[in-house]
């Protein structure tokens, strides 16, 4: 089965499903889901019995929902659709990459395959996107990471720039300002300025007063650490 065999709530639920644990989180609930979209919990229940019919997830009373193979094949393909088109949207249109989600929503449903595979050609193959969220392969593989420690949480030391969540669109243009983006090296000097509401570090050699609330977006690696890549 492929994305576009299955409408296009389906596939935001297989792909919200999917993304909730990539960094480390904690399986999504109906309860969650339902917030996500706006909607009840019994419309929730209803979509996911459908996919549950359709071989995509696995329904265990009172547990989050689990994706089938089939189903975890489909949701790798709207990420990558996703990310790919983000990418697109920043390298070739000139978005900042605070504008890029809603967009790239919007897209991801109406993109065909043939486009989707010629953006990635186009760009060269990136392997993530703007906010350093792998691009899964068109063979369905896509990296892995260890859960990543944020930097609102870590002590002194240097550390590489992994990931920027894109969840608030307003903490992603406060970032930027900062220079924190992917791969920077961000060297903390002290968690908090003792208010807990700031955090002091050197962003690329240049110091910076980093709100605790915009940190706690940004997951960290050690300098040197290597993800690995899984198959979809």
């Amino acid at each position: 089965m492929r994305a576009g065999e299955i409408s296009e709530v389906s596939q935001d639920y297989l792909k919200a499903i999917w993304s909730a644990q990539e960094w480390g989180g904690e399986p999504v609930t109906a309860t969650e889901l339902a917030k996500r979209f706006g909607t009840t919990k019994a419309n929730v229940t209803e979509v996911l019995k459908r996919l549950d019919e359709l071989g995509l997830v696995l329904r265990v009373p009172y547990r989050p929902p689990e994706l089938t193979a089939e189903g975890r094949k489909i949701a790798l393909s709207m990420v990558r659709r996703h990310r790919l088109i983000e990418t697109f949207l920043v390298e070739s249109l000139g978005y900042s990459w605070d504008e890029v989600h809603d967009e790239a929503e919007s897209l991801e449903h109406a993109a065909s395959d043939l486009l989707i595979e010629r953006i990635d050609v186009f760009l060269g193959r990136p392997h993530a996107d703007p906010h350093g969220d792998p691009i899964p392969g068109p063979d369905g593989q896509v990296v892995s990471h260890d859960p990543s420690p944020l930097l609102a949480e870590v002590g002194p030391g240097a550390y590489q720039v992994l990931r920027v969540s894109d969840a608030d669109p307003e903490v992603l243009a406060q970032l930027a300002e900062l220079g924190v983006r992917p791969g920077v090296i961000v060297e903390v000097v002290a968690p908090t300025d003792g208010s807990g509401s700031v955090i002091s570090a050197a962003v690329d050699g240049r110091r910076r007063d980093i709100p605790a609330a915009a940190a706690a977006a940004v997951h960290l690696s050690e300098v040197g650490t290597s993800a690995r890549r899984e198959e979809g």
